[in-house]
C-alpha cells in the first residue's frame, strides 16, 4: 500500500546483487596491473590514487543516490482474501501486510458516536503525508474503529496498484476538488459501513462526492458473510471521482493481490451479489481511447486497460500472488 509508486519496487535481493557488483567492479579493478588507478605507471602514470579516490567518490554517490531512491519504491503490500468455504473454521478473513517502517506498531482508534451535533465536520489527512486534505460533513452516527475493522466486523486492507500515471490523483488536496486519498477511504467507510457490500456502496460514493486523491488502489473488503476484491482509481483532469470494479471472492475459493490490478473481464456484471461496479467503468475508457470495443463487449478487462502488467508488475509484483497460491493449494 502506503500511497507510494510500488509498480516499479525491487527487492533486496536486487539491491544487493547491484551493490554487490558496483563493489566488484570498483575494488575488483583497482589492484589488477594496467587498470586504470591501479597506481601502474605504463598505465596511468601522473594520476595513481587521485584517480582510486576520484572512482571511489563517484560510486559512492551512486550508491547513495540509488539508496534514496529505493527509500520509496522498496516498500510493497500483499492481501490475502479467504472465503469461509476455504477456511478451517468457516471465517471470511483477509490478511493485510504493509512492508513500511512507518506504519509498524500504528494502530488508530475512532470511537463510535451515535449522535454527532448537526454540522459537524470530520478534517481528513493523507494517511502518508500527515497533511490535511480538506475536511467533509461526519456522518450522524459512526461505529467504532479500532485499525483497518470497526465493531460490526467489516474489515478493510490494500496494496497500491499504481495504474496509468495520467489518471492518478496522488498529491492532489481540496485545492484540486479531491478530498479523501486510500487511507482515509478506509477509516472513514469503516466508520458508515455495517457489511461488505456497504462498505463497496460506501467508498465510491465517498471517493466520487468528495474527490479521490490516491493512485489506483486495490482493497480486501470482508464482513462475516462475504469477501469481496475492489479496484478503484482517479480520472485525472478529467474528474476527481473514479471508475471502479468489485468481485466476490466466491465460497471457497481464496484470492490475492500485491501491488498489481488483477480484475480481468467481469462483464456482465448485472447480479449485485458478486459483482458491482461504476456504471463508466467501461465508457470513461472508451471516452480516453483506452478500448476501442464497445461498452457491453465481455473481453473487456479493467486491470488490462487501467493497470497494464509490466516486467516489473509480473516480477516484483505478481510473483508474490503466484507465492501465495502455490503454497496454499491443496496437497
Amino acid at each position: 500500500g502506503g500511497g507510494h509508486r510500488e509498480r516499479g519496487e525491487l527487492s533486496w535481493w536486487v539491491v544487493g546483487r547491484t551493490i554487490t557488483c558496483w563493489l566488484t567492479a570498483l575494488w575488483g579493478g583497482l589492484g589488477r596491473p594496467g587498470s586504470p588507478g591501479s597506481g601502474d605507471p605504463k598505465r596511468d602514470p601522473t594520476r595513481g590514487l587521485d584517480y582510486i579516490s576520484d572512482l571511489k567518490s563517484d560510486m559512492m554517490v551512486r550508491l547513495v543516490v540509488l539508496l534514496l531512491g529505493l527509500a520509496d519504491v522498496v516498500r510493497c503490500c500483499s492481501n490475502i482474501l479467504v472465503s469461509g468455504g476455504a477456511s478451517a473454521d468457516g471465517a471470511h478473513m483477509i490478511s493485510y501486510n504493509a512492508d513500511s517502517g512507518t506504519l509498524y506498531g500504528a494502530v488508530s482508534h475512532w470511537p463510535a458516536n451515535r449522535a454527532w451535533p448537526a454540522g459537524t465536520m470530520r478534517p481528513v489527512y493523507s494517511w502518508d503525508l500527515g497533511r490535511k486534505l480538506g475536511e467533509i460533513p461526519e456522518a450522524n452516527a459512526t461505529y467504532n474503529v479500532m485499525g483497518n475493522a470497526n465493531c460490526q466486523g467489516v474489515a478493510i486492507g490494500e496494496t497500491t496498484h499504481g495504474g496509468l500515471q495520467e489518471l492518478s490523483h496522488t498529491g492532489w488536496d481540496e485545492r484540486n476538488g479531491t478530498i479523501i486519498d486510500y487511507g482515509s477511504l478506509i477509516w472513514i467507510t469503516l466508520s458508515r459501513a455495517s457489511s461488505a457490500r456497504e462498505a463497496i456502496k460506501t467508498m465510491a460514493w465517498l471517493a466520487n462526492t468528495y474527490g479521490y486523491a490516491s493512485d489506483m488502489e486495490g482493497f480486501s473488503i470482508a464482513d462475516a458473510t462475504e469477501t469481496w476484491y475492489m479496484e478503484m482509481i482517479g480520472k485525472g483532469e478529467w474528474g476527481k471521482g473514479v471508475v471502479w470494479v468489485a468481485l466476490r471472492v466466491p465460497d471457497g475459493y481464496i484470492s490475492a493481490h500485491a501491488n498489481q490490478a488483477r480484475i480481468t473481464t467481469f462483464l456482465p456484471c448485472d447480479d449485485e451479489s458478486t459483482c458491482m461496479a461504476a456504471p463508466d467503468a467501461v465508457s470513461f475508457a472508451i471516452e480516453r481511447g483506452y478500448w476501442k470495443g464497445s461498452a457491453t463487449d465481455p473481453a473487456f478487462s479493467f486491470s488490462d486497460t487501467y493497470d497494464p502488467v509490466t516486467f516489473e508488475g509480473a516480477r516484483f509484483c505478481e510473483a508474490r500472488v503466484f507465492s501465495i497460491f502455490a503454497q496454499a493449494r491443496p496437497q
